[in-house]
């Protein structure tokens, strides 16, 4: 199967909106005595939790990961990869990247703590740079379960992603009620009601996740007589989730805002809701129905171009992008210099524009700074990812760090990397245990193994990594 440039496409663009996003709904306050707050955009001004209907892009991830893993795996399964063998490379390629963005922000965190800085400061901070961590965990435990998705999708087709959304619907309302008949309710009720929607993080997103190996393998689209059919289901998702959404929201319980807002009492998105499984859904309908005419514009040199310098840096722009937050308030806010209107009017919404601005310039410098930090990641992968038929002994050492390091990036996701301005000792030693235990538990590659560890997805087949995808840097998040 040649490689599917929109793929491509839809990672890059869901990779800067979120960056987008999350610099647009970052507001930046200097009082009168010196301290810089950020108050809640969506919670502070009401009207804008509608932006998220646009900004919300995640499924986006989900549907081109789960597009990309299926060739992955299919080829690995092919070559006589084992389960183990892909999994452990698959995770490296995430983890490694990520265990140095949180290796040196962590170090940031203890030289603060130990110079005094103000800990509500530093929870703030240590909040902000871990704020897109949630996606971690919930797309590893997605790509250790892919092998049996898989096998399931095999078989089922798209009965399964249609089955697992039925119970996500279930589960969402389930919360929902349970929301609303425990208030006043005791301790253990609520977190038993958390323990029920904490499934829908795999069922929500793994509905979108397996939609995506439907799509690569011609379900949702493709060429002859399967284009009408897949015109329709695409049809049918866009217009079918749109009014779910409209229903759940409307006279339904849900809030509009597909970011969690301080202060509801529901959630779309911890854990994901019914109501964001239909925006999912609509959302994933109007990726497909669009395809054609996107294909057609990327046929140009040029804008293939730019979606392959926004795809092969993805990563380094997910993991940095809150970082040029931090320098442009030092610069800015801490001086003084920054022009303050009312927060929420329209001077405010005008100065949106030059802070884009030079929060995008500051974030190239910052990239480009880590290129020669991405291109020492490349070389210690190569050296330390597992070889595709790991089995044994070191299949249990593989699963045994990718589940500890799962524990610690779910921590940081829910209580950054300063919760109540502390170092947070436990969840960094597991996160560097976890990366060590993957990265060093397995022998070293022989020169006859090389093959199948490119079958993993290092080839630029279905959209799975590619030369011209490695030559500028990391692979990218959502990549198989």
């Amino acid at each position: 199967m040649s490689r599917d440039r929109y793929v491509d496409f839809l990672r890059a663009w869901a990779i800067l909106l979120v960056v987008l996003g999350h610099w647009l709904i970052t507001g930046l306050v200097r009082h009168p005595d010196g301290e810089i707050t950020a108050p809640e955009l969506l919670a502070t001004v009401p009207w804008t939790q509608w932006l998220t209907l646009g900004f919300q892009i995640m499924p986006l991830f989900f549907l081109a990961g789960g597009h990309a893993a299926a060739g992955s795996w299919a080829r690995a399964r092919a070559a006589g990869g084992s389960v183990t063998g892909w999994v452990g490379q698959r995770a490296v390629r995430l983890l490694l990247p990520t265990a140095v963005y949180s290796g040196l922000v962590l170090l940031a965190v203890g030289v603060c703590s130990a110079l005094g800085v103000d800990r509500a400061t530093l929870a703030l901070v240590g909040w902000a740079m871990a704020m897109q961590f949630w996606f971690l965990p919930v797309y590893l435990l997605l790509s250790a379960l892919t092998p049996v998705l898989y096998s399931l999708h095999e078989r089922w087709g798209l009965r399964v992603p249609v089955g697992m959304g039925v119970a996500g619907l279930s589960v969402g309302l389930l919360v929902a009620a349970g929301d609303a008949s425990s208030r006043g309710s005791g301790v253990e009720a609520i977190e038993a009601i958390e323990a029920i929607g904490a499934l829908n993080y795999l069922l929500v997103w793994g509905v979108v996740y397996q939609l995506g190996l439907c799509w690569r393998d011609g379900l949702l689209g493709g060429d002859g007589e399967t284009a009408p059919r897949a015109r329709g289901r695409a049809v049918v998702m866009a217009v079918g989730g749109a009014a779910g959404f409209a229903l759940l929201v409307g006279p339904g319980p849900f809030p509009v805002s597909l970011i969690l807002v301080t202060g509801e009492e529901l959630s779309n998105t911890d854990p994901p809701s019914a109501a964001m499984l239909a925006w999912s859904l609509a959302q994933v309908g109007v990726a497909l129905l669009v395809a054609p005419v996107v294909r057609r514009g990327l046929e140009r040199a040029r804008v293939r171009r730019a979606v392959r310098v926004l795809g092969a840096g993805s990563m380094a722009l997910y993991l940095w992008h809150m970082l040029p937050v931090l320098i442009v308030a030092a610069a800015f806010y801490l001086t003084g210099i920054a022009p303050e209107p009312r927060y929420g009017s329209a001077g405010w919404w005008a100065l949106r524009v030059p802070w884009l601005l030079v929060l995008g310039g500051v974030l190239v410098g910052v990239v480009r700074a880590l290129r020669p930090v991405e291109r020492a990641l490349a070389a210690v992968e190569v050296r330390v990812r597992p070889g595709a038929g790991i089995r044994g002994a070191a299949a249990w050492r593989m699963w045994a760090g990718l589940g500890v390091s799962v524990w610690a990036l779910t921590y940081f996701a829910g209580h950054g990397f300063a919760y109540g301005g502390e170092f947070p000792v436990w969840p960094a030693v597991g996160l560097a245990l976890g990366v060590a235990t993957l990265c060093v538990a397995f022998p070293r590659r022989d020169e006859g193994d090389g093959g199948s560890d490119r079958s993993d997805g290092t080839d630029a087949d279905d959209n799975d990594g590619g030369a011209e995808d490695q030559e500028s840097g990391r692979a990218e998040v959502g990549r198989g």
